[in-house]
């Protein structure tokens, strides 16, 4: 049975991905903040029965991640999914920047997925696919940007792009392969409702995109249908 950790997956993609993973058969580890607060989460849970597990994870607390690894030592993971995202930014014009906003976003959008990283690796490396897969957004592409604005999300998010990149070369030699993937405009909570792709959407395009990962596409920037993304 192969198995997913999920960061952020109480709601929106998150929980999608665990509806569908779930409904495959796989073992998932699905992580959130509260999971005493995550009643869709937990109704999932508790119909998959023992393949679905609730852990309660902050991204941006290196004790919680610890606590967490340490929790599944021993455990083989074979795909590491930083989910967790945020978009504090939005509609934040030029001139008025919060840089406490900007702080608290890179904290989750990048640091977050780097503290997984480090502290899963061994996870990952004794698993079957070993693969590691982090949702960011073509918001990240420095060659798409022609329309401005949202300054701390697309930092953050080419941030976690190159650290994706670096990822590639320097777990290479544990076969650990690392990819990024654009969701697409999604309808949840951060994409608002006039989105025009469904979380299922999204989600099922996802799932046979990291399907279909080999070592060949480690360090590729992807959109949610398989194909590329411009860095």
């Amino acid at each position: 049975m192969p198995s997913i950790l999920i960061t952020g997956a109480n709601r929106g993609l998150g929980l999608t991905f665990v509806k569908q993973y779930a409904a495959h058969g796989w073992r998932i580890f699905a992580c959130c903040r509260d999971p005493e607060d995550a009643g869709a989460l937990n109704a999932v849970a508790g119909a998959a029965g023992d393949t679905v597990s609730v852990h309660a994870l902050d991204i941006t607390d290196g004790a919680s991640v610890a606590a967490l690894a340490d929790e599944l030592s021993g455990q083989s993971i074979d795909v590491l999914l930083n989910n967790a995202g945020a978009y504090l930014d939005k509609g934040v014009a030029f001139g008025a920047a919060d840089f406490a906003a900007w702080e608290q976003t890179f904290r989750i959008n990048t640091l977050g997925p780097m503290r997984m990283a480090e502290a899963f690796v061994g996870h990952v490396a004794r698993s079957e696919r070993k693969q590691i897969v982090c949702i960011s957004s073509k918001m990240g592409s420095q060659a798409d940007n022609t329309s401005g604005g949202a300054y701390a999300y697309r930092a953050s998010k080419a941030a976690l792009n190159a650290v994706v990149r670096s990822l590639t070369a320097d777990l290479k030699d544990q076969g650990i392969t690392a990819v990024v993937f654009h969701p697409g405009w999604v309808a949840t909570d951060m994409g608002g409702d006039t989105a025009p792709v469904t979380p299922a959407a999204s989600v099922h395009g996802l799932r046979e995109a990291i399907e279909g990962l080999s070592p060949a596409d480690s360090g590729r920037f992807l959109n949610y249908d398989g194909s590329e993304i411009p860095w």
